[in-house]
């Protein structure tokens, strides 16, 4: 079997693998690379979720890239103009032509003795290939694609009608004049019920406990406003750097007046549904903001749909499904066609890959996170995430303009390897999880698999894209933690 050699392999080919490709041609334009890509297509998140209404869950200023403007009216944008998005990034700039499609990674074994990565993968017909590079870019999100997570059920096998995932959704579902039940409060169930209840007969969105829900314009009016008097580049960075400040600024404040911001909030959904809607039960988190993300609505369109009817929110448990819908804990049973468990993600560490380093597994719970983006004693390997409390790419370009800064640094000093490792006087650091203050389901089912982080810089897992500007971009390469070798 030939093995083919890149000087960089980007693993994924969604939002982040096609951003960091393109940071990789411009900055590092004599590297070879190839991108990985499991499924057959490009687009990731954006090409896997089909269900109705799927869309963003941030504003498209700061979800786009950095360096493409988003050209699009709509700030909240939907699925199929996100995919259109990456793909034209991909076309214009000639990354599509590096992806190796059902190219599915399984194990990564680092040789320090040749300073490469050798890379196993399996297409779907189980035929293997290898590859092998200096530096492996994971870009490979963070959640698994085959299967989404949902809980046990008592009675699911009872129910005689449909039960859909939304990762999985089928797309010849007939729901015309259903009754649909879609449990869950997150992002995904506030997208669908008001999608849905466009066609249905009823949509009830049956919750454990209510999330944050605030509704904003579907159009950036000031966006729209400044394209047509500024250049394209510049209306679009003045756009990005505002929506960036009111994020910034609305996460510290809710950081640091929890109890104001909750009061807001609440109050902004009692002036959409009326005095007389029981906000106290069904949109009144027991948590406080941003302990998980905020769910947003375009344009009102979840309160719309409970007002006029067509749907509702019950905030109840479940005791069994039944043949004919869920029987609920205070005895009350819905009666569904339908049930759609918006429930949410099962996580993936680094894509489920095996990892070695000279023939030694990788536990990746036992290392710390590097500047957020590697991993002590594991050389030339990095991965792209993005933000908790902001936009994904926010933080996915700053992070693969660090790695492209990294690699140029190795090649003017000639370095072929680069590992952070801990200092002496980082010994003593008291370890914390790699993401605090995040109460969300899918973080803490797997946070005893993630990485750990320390009690001081670089081994912080920030979440201020602020202070990641300074550490990613300006700080120096060289900083006594990245030991380098040739």
């Amino acid at each position: 079997m030939s093995i083919e050699y890149f000087d960089v392999v980007i693993v994924g080919a969604g939002l982040s693998g096609i951003g960091a490709a393109y940071h990789l041609q411009k900055k590092c334009p004599s590297k070879s690379y190839a991108i990985l890509e499991s499924r057959d297509s490009l687009g990731g998140t954006w090409d896997l979720f089909r269900y109705p209404g799927i869309r963003s869950d941030s504003d498209m200023h700061t979800l786009g890239y950095n360096f493409k403007p988003w050209r699009g009216t709509k700030a909240i944008a939907d699925g199929k103009s996100i995919l259109k998005y990456i793909r034209e990034t991909a076309q214009e700039n000639g990354i599509d032509k590096h992806i190796r499609y059902g190219e599915s990674v399984k194990r990564a074994s680092w040789s320090s003795k040749n300073a490469v990565w050798t890379i196993e993968t399996q297409n779907s017909g189980g035929i293997e290939a290898s590859f092998r590079c200096n530096f492996l870019l994971m870009c490979s999100g963070y959640y698994r694609y085959d299967e989404g997570y949902t809980p046990e059920f008592e009675g699911r096998d009872r129910f005689q009608g449909k039960i859909v995932h939304p990762q999985h959704w089928q797309q010849n579902l007939d729901y015309q004049d259903k009754r649909i039940i879609v449990i869950g409060s997150g992002a995904t169930a506030v997208t669908l019920v008001p999608e849905l209840a466009q066609d249905a007969e009823k949509v009830t969105m049956l919750q454990r406990s209510p999330s944050y829900v605030v509704s904003r314009p579907d159009e950036d009016e000031i966006a729209n406003l400044l394209r047509k008097f500024l250049p394209e580049k510049l209306a679009y960075a003045i756009t990005r750097w505002k929506s960036i400040a009111l994020q910034q600024f609305f996460y510290q404040r809710s950081r640091s007046e929890p109890k104001k911001i909750k009061q807001m909030l609440i109050s902004m959904v009692r002036q959409e549904l009326g005095a007389d809607y029981d906000v106290e039960k069904h949109f009144t988190p027991s948590y406080n903001p941003w302990d998980q993300r905020l769910c947003l609505v375009p344009d009102s369109d979840l309160f719309l749909a409970i007002k006029s009817g067509k749907a509702e929110v019950v905030t109840d448990r479940i005791n069994t499904f039944t043949e004919d819908g869920i029987l609920l804990e205070s005895g009350t049973e819905l009666a569904a066609d339908i049930i759609v468990t918006a429930t949410g993600l099962n996580l993936l560490i680094l894509g489920g890959v095996e990892f070695f380093v000279d023939q030694k597994p990788i536990e990746f719970a036992r290392t710390y996170t590097y500047k957020g983006v590697m991993y002590s004693d594991v050389p030339n390997l990095a991965s792209i995430s993005g933000y908790t409390n902001a936009s994904w790419t926010l933080r996915a370009d700053l992070m693969s303009e660090y790695i492209c800064r990294l690699i140029a640094y190795m090649d003017r000093q000639g370095f072929t390897q680069c590992t952070p490792r801990l200092r002496d006087e980082d010994l003593n650091m008291t370890d914390r999880p790699y993401i605090e203050g995040f109460s969300s389901g899918y973080i803490q089912r797997v946070l005893h698999l993630l990485p750990k982080q320390g009690d001081r810089l670089p081994w912080l897992n920030l979440q201020n894209y602020q202070q990641d500007k300074k550490n990613l971009l300006k700080s120096a390469i060289e900083d006594g933690v990245l030991t380098f070798e040739s």
